[in-house]
């Protein structure tokens, strides 16, 4: 058999995932092992799983999975993405400070603002776009900054390294939220971030079929810290959708690269349409940002967000659409058209919601795996009606 080693590229890493995990039985499939509780060789002796909150052999091969292909040290998988974070943000106390993205997923805002805020852990909510601003919104107790980038919806950008190169002597650790581009277009932990988060129910899960978070971290010391919080909360996902969700990301590749340019091609036409006032895409010809996106990720993703002339035409488009499903959540590979200022950010005040742009006007489309041509028909076709 070939014993040399060789660089493998992401794709082949993805269409490994678990195989030959097993060597007693040389499975292709990782099994999925249910029990709760593992037996001891010996009094002392542990075969390295005790108890399934602390270590189940399915999940590691899943938190091994991730912190190998965000090339961090560690990985962690927990029950949702919002579990993913509580955990993460686990590691500060009351007295600390976090910078923010402004424009971030409604259920973030909702765990800084009704649960950390009341607690003493303190929020600045900042243009990351802007250094500038990033810069100025730092205190003598920040202790972290917490990065969509592209944030959602609104697909800001954020320079990820220039972040890193600014708060990297101040022991301000850097934590991004990779869940539109997963580590198929980017890959934080690489342009110098500490912690990556995830939540695996989007792109990496596929099917719209597995509620799951990942966490992947850079060093050491830091998984260790982690690893404490996520035993000692206990928030961890199950074999059976860790395995699914081994599964669905075999095919995180074929999936991705269809759902960009399909992406592309309609956020292309949606510019086009007298109805529509603006759309945003990371990669669209115009966007801000673009240059700083295509230099640390290399690709748009699967996400379009678009503002339409009168929010009167909202309820038509969402009621004309019949291949596009009207739903919250993304990355499946079926699309969705959701409404964030009544659906995924309706936590977050209309005011603060209106000053990042997430309007009565704003539409998200998560463009899955269908024909290009097709979506585009559906979304024609309910635009003709408003």
């Amino acid at each position: 058999m070939p014993t040399e080693e060789f660089a493998r590229r992401i794709e082949t890493l993805l269409a490994q995932l678990g195989n030959r995990q097993d060597p007693q039985t040389g499975a292709v499939t990782v099994p999925i092992y249910y029990s709760t509780t593992f037996s001891h060789p010996a009094a002392g002796k542990s075969t390295g799983y005790d108890y399934s909150r602390m270590a189940n052999p399915t999940r590691g091969v899943l938190e091994s999975a991730i912190a190998n292909l965000e090339g961090g040290t560690r990985g962690f998988a927990f029950s949702s993405g919002m579990a993913a974070v509580n955990c993460v943000l686990g590691l500060f106390a009351p007295g600390d400070h976090l910078i923010v993205s402004d424009d971030l997923y409604g259920g973030t805002y909702r765990l800084f603002e009704q649960v950390l805020a009341p607690i003493g852990v303190a929020c600045s909510y900042v243009d990351m776009a802007n250094l500038e601003s990033v810069e100025a919104a730092i205190r003598p107790n920040t202790k972290a900054l917490f990065i969509e980038t592209p944030t959602n919806p609104m697909m800001k950008i954020t320079d990820i390294a220039a972040c890193v190169r600014l708060v990297k002597d101040r022991e301000i650790i850097t934590i991004v939220d990779n869940t539109f581009m997963t580590p198929f277009y980017q890959r934080p932990l690489e342009l110098g971030a500490d912690i990556v988060v995830h939540s695996a129910t989007k792109f990496l899960g596929g099917h719209n079929d597995v509620l799951a978070g990942l966490v992947a971290v850079k060093d050491d010391a830091l998984a260790k810290r982690i690893g404490f919080l996520q035993n000692a909360t206990g928030a961890v996902l199950g074999p059976q959708d860790c395995f699914l969700l081994l599964r669905g990301m075999k095919t995180l590749a074929l999936r991705m690269e269809r759902s960009s340019n399909s992406a592309l091609s309609i956020a292309r036409w949606l510019g086009g349409q007298p109805s529509v006032r603006r759309v945003y895409y990371p990669t669209l010809e115009g966007h801000q940002g673009r240059d700083v996106h295509c230099r640390q990720a290399t690709g748009g993703g699967g996400m379009v967000a678009f503002e339409v002339t009168d929010a009167r035409l909202v309820p038509k488009i969402l009621d004309g659409v019949s291949l596009i499903t009207f739903a919250e959540s993304l990355g499946g590979v079926e699309s969705l058209i959701t409404y964030p200022a009544t659906q995924t950010h309706a936590d977050i005040p209309q005011e603060v919601r209106e000053r990042v742009g997430v309007n009565d006007r704003l539409l998200r489309l998560s463009v899955g795996i269908e024909h290009p041509d097709d979506l585009v028909m559906d979304l024609e076709q309910a635009l003709s009606g408003v």
